[in-house]
């Protein structure tokens, strides 16, 4: 069983940046595939951004691309959400999630989730 423990949100103005944070435990640390994914109330949950156990294949929602980076050093099963010139639009409660095998785009194709930290940015 994989814990996840997500830190870093709060509040922040438009344009302004955040860091998030997960760190995984448990489990096996072969092939952890890491994700991210936000959920705004009455929303499906959508994804964000995935990174591959190998830190090299990463990928982003296009309504994050160009603004948030994922990234995880090698050999550890933490991954980071650096998000950049935040939007108002980005305000949601942010959620670190992980499976085996390779990166996948749709919630439930992750096995394991964090408790969701909570981003707000105000205009």
């Amino acid at each position: 069983q994989v814990q996840l423990i997500e830190s870093g949100g709060g509040w922040v103005q438009a344009g302004g940046s955040l860091r998030l944070s997960c760190a995984a435990s448990g489990g096996t640390d072969s092939q952890l595939c890491m994700g991210w994914f936000r959920q705004v109330p009455g929303k499906v949950r959508e994804f964000v951004a995935a990174i591959r156990w190998n830190g090299v294949n990463k990928y982003h929602a296009d309504s994050v691309r160009g603004r948030f980076t994922i990234s995880r050093p090698s050999g550890k099963n933490t991954v980071y959400l650096q998000m950049n010139s935040l939007k108002p639009e980005d305000t949601a409660a942010y959620y670190c999630a992980a499976r085996y095998g390779t990166e996948r785009f749709t919630p439930r194709d992750y096995d394991f989730w964090g408790q969701g930290t909570q981003v707000n940015v105000s205009s």
